[in-house]
């Protein structure tokens, strides 16, 4: 129905990098004795993403019904007060968010889900109110215009300026799930990007992303994290021929971990270039890691790959 999109899984290697890196230090954290309880652990966490994409979007329509709460409420006041002041209906009637409530893979995924946004109304509320407040609201109530894009539009600020960055909603999420904290950047990027898929022709069949575009995300993620601890001694060899006299118990957990899974995808994945793999190790030690530490992994892992590819023990395209 919607042949102008091409839906990719909304858990995809870079969220799955980061997931594996969590998981991996917090095993070897724990002893290292239970791999098969690692990779569940993996895949759960994982899943729980998915269900924060979700989240994000029931909120959205939950702040929606707060505001027809709310205008509901004024009117009924008014009538009673005799008051004969105009009421927009405008935002309740943004065609968007009439989209977005009757989206039928939203409402089946609702039936799933442990929690509801309606039992945390004090919160809604609030953040309702800062929607009410905020300027790109006062001027789409006041605008005159009437098309599809100015209402869908504003749904799209509200999310970037209100919903994403926010620590009062973060400490909210954390509340409700710990591993939602560690995802929401990520996640209101697809979030975001599934708004301006949304068309004025979009009905309640519009596709939501799915958890995976196929089963090779999470076949990729359960072979990367077997990979590393299966191999573990090997790529610690490998560290420690870079630097001479270097034990590689000096390295800080965190970097070896990295180190590992970056060594596991190389040598692994042939499919995937040398160069995408060690840039987005990098950014994860920056991320995650000290101020030094994604020079380091870079220096480390660039200078192990050209060794065996002189060696002919690795063939990539690099």
């Amino acid at each position: 129905m919607y042949p102008h999109f091409k839906y990719k899984g909304m858990i995809n290697r870079e969220l799955i990098r980061l997931k594996l890196v969590q998981i991996t230090y917090s095993y070897y954290q724990s002893g290292g004795k239970n791999p098969a309880a690692a990779e569940k652990e993996l895949l759960l966490s994982l899943s729980r993403a998915y269900d924060l994409y979700n989240s994000m979007l029931l909120l959205m329509v939950e702040l929606n019904r707060m505001a027809l709460r709310t205008l509901e409420m004024r009117q009924s006041r008014a009538r009673r007060l005799g008051e004969r002041g105009f009421l927009s209906t405008k935002f309740v009637e943004n065609r968007f968010m009439s989209q977005l409530e009757s989206n039928k893979q939203l409402q089946e995924y609702r039936e799933n889900l442990r929690f509801d946004w309606s039992d945390q109304e004090e919160y809604v509320r609030s953040l309702y109110n800062k929607i009410e407040e905020s300027e790109y609201y006062q001027e789409y109530m006041t605008s005159g215009k009437n098309s599809y894009d100015e209402d869908r539009e504003i749904w799209r600020l509200i999310y970037r300026h209100l919903i994403c960055n926010n620590e009062e909603l973060d400490a909210v999420l954390e509340e409700m799930d710990l591993y939602w904290n560690d995802d929401k950047v990520i996640v209101d990027t697809f979030v975001l990007k599934t708004i301006n898929r949304f068309t004025a022709e979009s009905v309640g069949e519009q596709p939501l992303m799915p958890e995976y575009k196929d089963t090779s995300d999470q076949d990729f993620a359960i072979r990367l994290l077997q990979k590393a601890i299966a191999n573990k001694d090997y790529y610690y060899e490998l560290i420690a021929s870079t630097t001479r006299k270097w034990d590689i118990k000096r390295v800080a957990l965190m970097d070896r971990i990295i180190l590992q899974l970056a060594l596991a995808e190389i040598i692994s994945f042939p499919g995937i270039p040398v160069s995408v793999s060690i840039n987005e190790y990098v950014e994860i030690a920056k991320m995650y890691s000290t101020s030094k530490s994604g020079k380091y992994i870079n220096a480390t892992l660039d200078n192990i790959a050209k060794r065996l590819i002189n060696e002919n023990k690795l063939m990539k395209n690099c």
